[in-house]
């Protein structure tokens, strides 16, 4: 069974990762196992030039690994590759209940934005039909496509219903294009 995937999209600033991390932890207390995927524009920096791993990475190791009694990390220094894609970053990670994706707009999963018109973005979900739900701090807009399930950005606990409901949906094999909540 492939693990159900979930994106949450949306604009800097418009409370992404606040939202993942109530949903995070509220998973976690329903005994899920959750593994999450976080996209960034940005180059990133792990630790200080200074510090070993760094040194290494920075003197042509294609990739270190640092191990703790408390954790592991694994750099991969791209170079001159491509960034690899969703579905190959998919592949690396241990087996879970369900894959939280931040960003990657562009894939094509199930994703809920999170929407606040206050920033003066536009809402993503009038040109993304894999947008299945929006959470919001305003109400419902006149123009929002049938079908969009609208939800309180203040109510976790809704929003952590629908997600839920979407990896159960998506656990259950089901016939090609059947549409998802």
């Amino acid at each position: 069974m492939k693990t159900p995937c979930i994106g949450i999209v949306g604009w800097s600033g418009s409370g992404k990762t606040t939202l993942l991390e109530k949903l995070i932890t509220e998973l976690g207390q329903a005994g899920l196992q959750v593994n999450v995927i976080k996209h960034s524009h940005h180059d990133v920096i792990l630790e200080p030039a200074h510090k070993d791993t760094a040194r290494f990475r920075q003197a042509g190791a294609q990739q270190v690994l640092l191990a703790s009694p408390y954790r592991i990390a694994l750099v991969r220094e791209l170079r001159e590759q491509a960034e690899p894609s969703l579905d190959e970053l998919l592949q690396e990670l241990a087996p879970a209940d369900v894959n939280l994706v931040e960003g990657y707009k562009w894939a094509e999963i199930p994703k809920i934005e999170v929407w606040r018109p206050s920033l003066g973005k536009p809402a993503l979900y009038h040109t993304d039909l894999w947008i299945k739900a929006v959470a919001s701090d305003q109400g419902r807009p006149a123009d929002a496509r049938e079908g969009l399930l609208w939800l309180d950005l203040d109510q976790t606990h809704a929003v952590l219903q629908y997600v839920m409901q979407l990896i159960q949906v998506m656990r259950v094999p089901h016939e090609k294009n059947l549409p998802l909540p």
